[in-house]
């Protein structure tokens, strides 16, 4: 995936939350998602937030530094917290999260060449923070479409959030305070298209295959291993499929084997 398609991208899989909750009334944006106590209104709070948070870190680093310095002693609370300041009515959350994504690709997008900006453990390049910003797209968005029983379709975008998760392998080891591996891992993902994404050294004896939809499923904790195309050969990469997560912090309760075999949201968009 090419560095500069990464910011268009990330506006183009945005844009599928609003498709997705576009039209929706007062009682369809308070529907439960899987996420344990969460709404579809708190998934569109959250992603308004997190992408402020981006983009003051692009435009306002010395403002977003005093922000996450104020936050750090309890940061999931501070998160927690910013969904009841950015609920409000649906078409004022709809605007809301519209502008924050639209500033935040604009200031990520202008930062000059060979820069980084601030964020939450280490300064990151901006690239990588708006492929951090597809994987939460990706991740809530499917919160959202579950609720709602409906289908995304996935596009060769996500290729963006595969390469994350590769380069973040060792979150899901920090997460639980376990050694990472030593080994680099072989990953051989399979994109929508048909095109096959190779990452890690060809003779690893640690080998992860699958199909890109699958493996974005997996690492975002949406589905079960279980439930998902995701092969993996050697013992270490075997266990990494158990914890794998694209996200620091905790993992979360994650997702059931089996949990959406059977249609969800009966009295949502899909029935």
């Amino acid at each position: 995936m090419a560095e500069l398609d990464v910011f268009s991208d990330l506006t183009a899989e945005s844009l599928q939350i609003d498709d997705l909750v576009s039209g929706l009334d007062e009682r369809q944006w308070k529907l439960p998602t899987p996420a344990p106590g969460w709404s579809i209104a708190d998934q569109v709070a959250h992603l308004s937030f997190i992408f402020r948070l981006a983009g003051m870190a692009a435009a306002e680093p010395e403002a977003f530094k005093a922000m996450a310095a104020a936050a750090k002693a309890d940061f999931d609370g501070a998160v927690n917290a910013a969904l009841a300041q950015y609920r409000a009515e649906p078409d004022v959350m709809l605007a809301r999260w519209k502008d924050e994504r639209a500033a935040a690709v604009e200031a990520l997008s202008s930062v000059p060449a060979g820069q980084t900006v601030p964020w939450l453990v280490n300064p990151l390049p901006p690239t990588i923070l708006a492929c951090a910003g597809i994987m939460e797209v990706f991740a809530h968005g499917q919160d959202i479409a579950d609720a709602l029983g409906v289908e995304i379709e996935r596009t060769d975008r996500i290729g963006h959030l595969v390469g994350f998760a590769v380069l973040t392998r060792d979150f899901g080891y920090e997460a639980r305070g376990m050694t990472p591996p030593r080994t680099q891992f072989r990953f051989e993902i399979t994109a929508p298209s048909g095109a096959v994404w190779e990452f890690g050294p060809a003779d690893s004896p640690q080998r992860v295959t699958g199909p890109a939809v699958d493996f974005c499923l997996l690492v975002t904790r949406r589905r079960h291993r279980d439930d998902l195309a995701v092969t993996a050969s050697g013992e270490e990469a075997d266990q990494w499929l158990d914890i794998a997560q694209a996200y620091r912090g905790p993992a979360g309760p994650g997702r059931r084997p089996g949990q959406f075999d059977k249609p969800v949201a009966a009295d949502g968009r899909a029935g």
